[in-house]
């Protein structure tokens, strides 16, 4: 009865007569409009979705704005432009997003034929908040919705187009803040899924949030956001950071204030005020970007972001969601711009390690030993961000009661192997979407055999099951225990497997070094190992 019902108030929106049908083409009418997108192996695809208005103009640096329902059949067969963006040298990263553009507010959806109701999955790309784009094809969702899900993926404002901050922006805001605009872009999009996904068969009172790197520190952040509560009931959070975020307006942990760079970012435009800076060509905005060393980032706020998230997750006001969560363990072989210059020498090493962390230095070096230099660098810097950043999120849902599942994704090929890249920074995406045959041209080829079909294969069941009942489940794979009072986690190495406790000690000593930090007033980012300042004395409340 339901579909009886969806395809006459269809006929009634969009008036669609015997010859329209003819010309072929899923057609959906959604609170929105009427779209019209392809079929694609038995599925429903629609690409390039306006879910707001395009924030050019007098639309740029703001919140973004609802799209008002259009009228007629909207043509949705093709991706919309990518957001603005620097373009990058040739690399594993680096792959064709397209024509890009301010009008880029838009997201796809694939979705099962006759869908009812299905679980729905929202994937947030990474890119250091820079650059990405949802059209990638190692984002396509088919592998996925044919686990009986509904796949959205996302567009959002990026670099100095989606996270600039400036006291004139603030001053404009009904809220007296700025910046977020990325973040407030996904806020947007997850509720225009609310509104408009049951259309295409979803179910609104069962969204996943999903996303890599910065996806996933997207996800943290929406995770911490009032203004995404009730918007998703699970998150993934594959290889985020939990780092330090800019205030608003003051400078803390070192950091100068989110305000004060978008002032040294005007001073490098050469704008005289707000409207030469939302006149400035998206060219010329990122040559200024450039020449300021404009690093985008979430800013502390006290609205959108209330807080930093270490602290959110502390004072337990996070959504109260089961998360899936992991890190690699390559994560820094293809991300050499994060560590510091080697020491020569071991015995250098050791006495830089003892400079640095002090008491808790014979614990350091008992993780990270100055027998093989290069590896415990790599090692350090994967762990204090990634590893510490995962299952700090294990242990706080779990302390909220939800189930959390924690992974290590160590899964090497041939290819990536030679090239140094073992389980590298991403490598885990072309598996988990099912995409191992449509990763970038510079990307390690992946074997074309059984086994590494048969892996892809249950990554994609864990994930989907995830997204389905809040419980990873693959068949013919052991069973993911949720981190619970054994901290579980599973090991993705040439196999699927289950084990408990990651090394113990490691979570806690990265977790007393940031405590110590936020004490002192001190960032907790990549500064870590040699590079790191001496660590501040024992803290109340930091053992």
């Amino acid at each position: 009865m339901r579909s009886i019902a969806r395809r006459l108030i269809l006929a009634l929106a969009i008036g669609l007569s015997a010859p329209a049908a003819a010309q072929g083409g899923a057609v959906v009418a959604a609170p929105a409009g009427a779209v019209r997108g392809v079929q694609e192996g038995g599925l429903r695809v629609f690409r390039g979705i306006p879910y707001a208005l395009p924030p050019v103009g007098e639309r740029r640096w703001r919140a973004p704005a609802a799209m008002p329902p259009w009228q007629g059949v909207r043509e949705a067969t093709e991706f919309g432009p990518s957001c603005i963006q620097p373009e990058y040298p040739a690399g594993i990263y680096t792959d064709d997003v397209g024509p890009t553009s301010e009008d880029c507010l838009t997201l796809n959806i694939w979705a099962p034929e006759n869908a009812e109701r299905l679980p729905v999955f929202v994937w947030i790309y990474g890119g250091a908040l820079e650059r990405g784009s949802s059209r990638l094809a190692i984002y396509d969702g088919a592998a996925l919705a044919r686990r009986g899900l509904v796949i959205v993926t996302i567009n959002y404002r990026l670099g100095v187009l989606g996270w600039l901050a400036h006291p004139a922006l603030s001053a404009e805001s009904p809220d007296h803040v700025s910046g977020n605009y990325g973040l407030l872009d996904q806020v947007q999009a997850l509720r225009w899924v609310r509104e408009n996904i049951a259309a295409f068969g979803g179910d609104p009172g069962n969204v996943t949030i999903a996303g890599e790197s910065a996806g996933a520190l997207s996800v943290m952040y929406l995770m911490a956001s009032p203004q995404a509560r009730g918007l998703f009931h699970r998150a993934i959070v594959q290889s985020g950071y939990m780092i330090t975020a800019p205030e608003l307006r003051e400078s803390r942990f070192g950091l100068p204030s989110a305000e004060s760079a978008g002032e040294a970012f005007q001073a490098r435009l050469g704008a005289a005020d707000l409207a030469e800076m939302r006149a400035a060509s998206p060219a010329r905005l990122l040559a200024a970007a450039r020449r300021a060393g404009f690093f985008p980032f979430p800013a502390v706020d006290g609205t959108v972001v209330p807080r930093q998230l270490v602290e959110t997750f502390d004072r337990r006001e996070q959504a109260p969601v089961p998360v899936l969560a992991g890190f690699n363990d390559g994560e820094i072989r293809s991300l050499p711009i994060l560590l510091p210059q080697a020491p020569v020498t071991a015995r250098a090493y050791e006495e830089a390690i003892r400079a640095a962390y002090g008491d808790r230095a014979d614990d350091f070096l008992r993780f990270y030993p100055s027998t093989n230099i290069a590896a415990s660098m790599l090692a350090t810097t994967r762990d204090a961000m990634y590893g510490w950043t995962a299952e700090r999120l294990a242990v706080k849902q779990t302390a909220l009661g939800q189930d959390a599942f924690l992974y290590v994704f160590d899964h090497g090929y041939p290819a990536a192997d030679r090239a140094g890249l073992h389980a590298f920074h991403a490598s885990e995406l072309p598996y988990m979407f099912g995409t191992i045959r449509r990763t970038a041209r510079a990307w390690p080829s992946i074997p074309q055999n059984a086994a590494e079909e048969t892996f892809s294969r249950q990554m994609v069941d864990y994930w989907a099951s995830f997204a389905r009942t809040g419980r990873p489940e693959a068949a013919g794979a052991p069973a993911w225990p949720p981190y619970g009072n054994i901290q579980a986690y599973m090991w993705f190495g040439e196999t699927p497997r289950a084990a408990a406790r990651l090394p113990p000690g490691r979570y806690a000593l990265h977790e007393e070094v940031v405590c110590r930090r936020r004490a002192a007033g001190i960032a907790w980012n990549w500064n870590v190992g040699v590079a790191s300042p001496p660590l501040p004395p024992q803290a109340p409340g930091c053992r």
